[in-house]
């Protein structure tokens, strides 16, 4: 078996193990629509080069924007200026790189990568020097990890199953969600000793616990925001991983992002999930945003294989909260919303927290 046919049962497999029933219509009832512009094909890839599923987008201090994709005939990393033109590529031949999952830009514009198929954490410098590596690759003849099968082993501190994301506190701490076959969030320190994990390789529904937890951001305050897909919820750590509360009617936990700044937002996708199953094109596909106290802004966007719909938003950047940059699977593109103000409301909105 090929690492790509390995990869693609794997992403397979996924999908059986959640019933289409089970994407649910969010909950919550009354958010204004926020209204928006789109510029879809502000990049420019190289002659002849094009993009392959954009799962993962994030910009830096000077506007770049950074495409970390799965590509012929493996995971590619692009740095785009921001007005969209093509700069390089970076770490081309990377023993790291095999199927993309997110890339995240710290407060010094190093640029992290978290790779699902070589199990993988790595910093690189702006420069594109690898600084630090945290995982590490299955060395038996280099295949992609694959979906296990029977139960998984007991989760080791610096051994990573299928990792989905990555952030850091104000203190530099890393934190890692390790999601598709473990199912935790661990934290280390910036020099990247263990410290801390919430979850475990076995899945579960309790507040701490996880089932695939798929995309997760750090606030300014330390705490940890993480999308909990398979259990259709976001939950709120403390800076030791200890559970706040979660969020249960704003649909799927697919990814979340935070704004920078002084004031900062929460965007929540409850993403159409892949394969655009019947019907879940009318109950999925919008993205939420809030504050930090859980209060409900608007939400914007739908599903749709033509701009400005958006197939399976796998990652967002949020910067600037009223720009934000939607990396797209299924339609292999990359978007730019430019977001207006939210109709009013006469109500404060909330999404559903439990502690």
């Amino acid at each position: 078996m090929t690492r790509h046919l390995a990869s693609a049962c794997a992403a397979a497999l996924l999908l059986i193990a959640v019933p289409v029933s089970a994407q649910n219509k969010a909950t919550v009832t009354g958010v204004p629509e926020i209204p928006f512009t789109t510029v879809p094909n502000f990049l420019k890839p190289p002659p002849g080069e094009y993009l392959g599923e954009s799962v993962a987008v994030a910009t830096n201090s000077k506007g770049y924007i950074y495409v970390y994709h799965r590509s012929a005939p493996t995971t590619k990393l692009w740095e785009f200026d921001a007005n969209g033109n093509f700069r390089r590529e970076i770490g081309k031949g990377y023993y790291g790189f095999e199927f993309a999952h997110s890339v995240r830009i710290d407060k010094d514009d190093n640029i992290w990568t978290v790779d699902e198929g070589t199990n993988m954490v790595t910093k690189f410098s702006p420069q594109g020097k690898v600084l630090m590596v945290l995982g590490r690759r299955d060395p038996p003849l280099g295949f992609a990890a694959a979906t296990r099968t029977g139960p998984n082993p007991p989760d080791q501190k610096y051994i990573f199953c299928r990792p989905t994301d990555v952030g850091w506190d104000p203190q530099g701490n890393i934190f890692v969600s390790d999601g598709y076959c473990n199912n935790r969030v661990v934290k280390y320190s910036p020099e990247g000793r263990f410290l801390a994990k919430s979850g475990s390789e076995k899945n579960g529904k309790a507040l701490g616990e996880f089932f695939l937890p798929h995309g997760m951001q750090v606030d300014g305050k330390g705490h940890v925001w993480v999308a909990d897909r398979s259990n259709f919820r976001y939950q709120e750590l403390d800076n030791n991983l200890k559970p706040i509360r979660e969020f249960t009617n704003i649909g799927v936990g697919w990814t979340i992002c935070i704004s920078q700044g002084p004031h900062q937002y929460v965007f929540a996708s409850n993403s159409n999930p892949n394969g655009n199953a019947p019907g879940t094109w009318d109950i999925t596909g919008e993205i939420y945003k809030m504050e930090l106290d859980g209060t409900i802004i608007g939400r914007f966007g739908r599903p749709g294989k033509v701009t400005p719909g958006f197939q399976v938003v796998h990652m967002m950047d949020c910067r600037n909260p009223n720009e934000i940059i939607l990396g797209e699977i299924e339609s292999w593109r990359v978007q730019k919303f430019i977001l207006g103000q939210p109709q009013a409301s006469n109500s404060t909105i909330k999404a559903a927290a439990a502690q």
